[in-house]
């Protein structure tokens, strides 16, 4: 069967998952959605594949039989390699989550998961990758505050000077929190700004990325992203003139 040119290209996703039940069931559902998804079980296998079918989103189950992910993920960006990764895993707690963004993760799925979630979580990552990489370079602008310089041409963090380097997510997590300084944010404002799909009750992705955010730009005390309770985030802004 001949494909029509004219058709939108699928978005191809990698998954590595090494039970095969659950991962035969995970590709197939993928298909049914859209997507040209493939199947690795090993990590071995895992940078070799992601060289070879340069995939658009990689899904990557955190306990492998021969690699634990977060290090797989660690010697995919260590090889130059920045396709957006989403874990999955059963593992709820915060420290497993911060760690498997720390290592380069992009996102963090926790099973039992709704697919519909998944897919959308996808095409989000997938969205904001493409857009960095084939929008044309945006005019210097300067986002400041608290220390704290955002250059949304060139994509560059500083705090006090010292260069931060953050995932695509981490900037545009950042982007949004330095746009509306002054202003309280709401966690749903940032997981349809951020994410760009609509809140549903599940903020602890938030959570999660404004921890990591915080421990990046050395702000333990919450001097830049201050919580308020009930209502979200806000980062204060600077006074004018400085």
């Amino acid at each position: 069967m001949n494909q029509d040119p004219s058709a939108p290209e699928q978005p191809s996703v990698l998954v590595i998952e090494d039970e095969s039940g659950t991962s035969d069931m995970l590709v197939m559902a993928l298909r049914f959605l859209g997507f040209d998804a493939h199947l690795v079980s090993t990590g071995d296998e895992t940078v070799h594949e992601v060289r070879r079918r340069q995939p658009d989103a990689v899904l990557l189950d955190l306990a492998l039989p021969d690699l634990d992910g977060t290090e797989l993920c660690g010697r995919l960006r260590a090889a130059g390699i920045d396709t957006p990764v989403i874990f999955l895993s059963a593992r709820t707690a915060v420290e497993d989550k911060c760690h498997a963004l720390a290592v380069g993760g992009d996102d963090y799925v926790t099973k039992p998961f709704d697919l519909t979630e998944v897919s959308a979580r996808i095409r989000a990552l997938i969205r904001r990758a493409r857009g960095s990489v084939r929008s044309a370079p945006a005019p210097s602008r300067r986002l400041c505050a608290a220390g704290v310089e955002l250059d949304a041409g060139t994509r560059e963090v500083w705090r006090h000077g010292r260069a931060v380097p953050l995932s695509a997510t981490e900037f545009a997590l950042l982007k949004v929190l330095l746009e509306n300084a002054g202003q309280v944010i709401s966690k749903a404002h940032i997981l349809d700004t951020v994410w760009n799909y609509g809140f549903q009750g599940e903020s602890g992705v938030v959570e999660t990325y404004v921890y990591y955010l915080r421990r990046k730009l050395g702000d333990s005390g919450q001097s830049l992203i201050r919580t308020v309770r009930g209502a979200g985030y806000i980062v204060h802004a600077d006074p004018v003139g400085m």
